[in-house]
């Protein structure tokens, strides 16, 4: 982004909430799919064809451990999305510039526009 017009802690913040956003879904995508424990129901049998449809399996629910990664997540994506938001650079535009400039630093900051960062090495 050595091209932009965007201050660097601006393109960061936005940058990482892309990042911790990916990581949430992720993250959440590997769990079972109550948070709590859950028996699950049965599915409903096709008078037809006596194949059975919805239904869930049960749910052993998320462990202490997972729900505070999946809260700790959000909580980052929440103070990222208010560093972004507040930032005074949107201070300097106004109307649909603010609009237009907003779209230009989400799309230069995608994970697949941005480098990835090799949070092993960067630890």
């Amino acid at each position: 982004m050595a091209d932009s017009d965007f201050p660097d802690d601006l393109t960061a913040a936005q940058t990482r909430l892309h990042q911790a956003t990916a990581e949430h879904a992720a993250l959440v995508r590997t769990l079972p799919w109550s948070v709590e424990p859950h028996d699950g129901w049965p599915g409903t049998e096709h008078p037809h064809t006596g194949q059975i449809s919805g239904g869930r399996e049960p749910s052993p629910g998320w462990s202490d451990e997972q729900k505070a990664a999946v809260a700790q997540l959000r909580q980052e994506c929440l103070a990222l999305s208010v560093t972004v938001t507040t930032h005074p650079y949107w201070q300097t535009l106004s109307g649909e510039d603010v609009y237009r400039a907003r779209m230009r630093l989400k799309a230069a900051t995608r994970l697949e526009a941005a480098p990835a960062v090799d949070v092993v090495t960067a630890a």
